[in-house]
């Protein structure tokens, strides 16, 4: 199986998760999470981390709203997507990220780590979560060729 770099985002409006996959392309880990201050920060951070791990591509949750629509929110992922990816050159895929970062404070919950008052290490969670679920999309689909 070839290598793969990839970049899992959790785009919020206050933060984003940050998450990065081993280069076998099994398992994602959640790297950092990035303090939103402008979109020229968040590119530069983002930039940092693309070049360091070599990703070849971001992959973005996009938050539908539970009955599969797209909202305020999603759209707004959608146009931050767009200028991320040809800021940095990368070209980008989107994971249906709904209730992830419900999924992340419950895995948080499980491993007694404290997060009420770090928000941040849900984000991060949950761009781990957004990433590994490309990851075994991508495996599966792999194996059925």
């Amino acid at each position: 199986m070839p290598r793969i770099s990839a970049l899992g985002l959790d785009v919020g409006r206050k933060r984003i998760g940050v998450a990065g996959c081993d280069g076998t392309g099994l398992i994602a880990t959640g790297l950092e999470t990035i303090d939103r201050r402008s979109f020229a920060e968040d590119v530069e951070r983002l930039r940092k981390l693309a070049v360091d791990r070599e990703a070849q591509l971001l992959v973005i949750g996009l938050p539908y709203n539970m009955d599969g629509s797209l909202g305020f929110q999603a759209k707004q992922v959608q146009k931050f997507a767009d200028r991320l990816s040809k800021a940095l050159d990368l070209p980008v895929e989107f994971v249906d990220e709904r209730l992830t970062s419900v999924q992340a404070e419950e895995l948080l919950r499980a491993e007694r780590q404290d997060f009420s008052r770090n928000k941040g290490l849900i984000d991060r969670r949950a761009a781990a979560i957004i990433l590994q679920q490309w990851l075994d999309v991508r495996r599966n689909q792999r194996r059925d060729l």
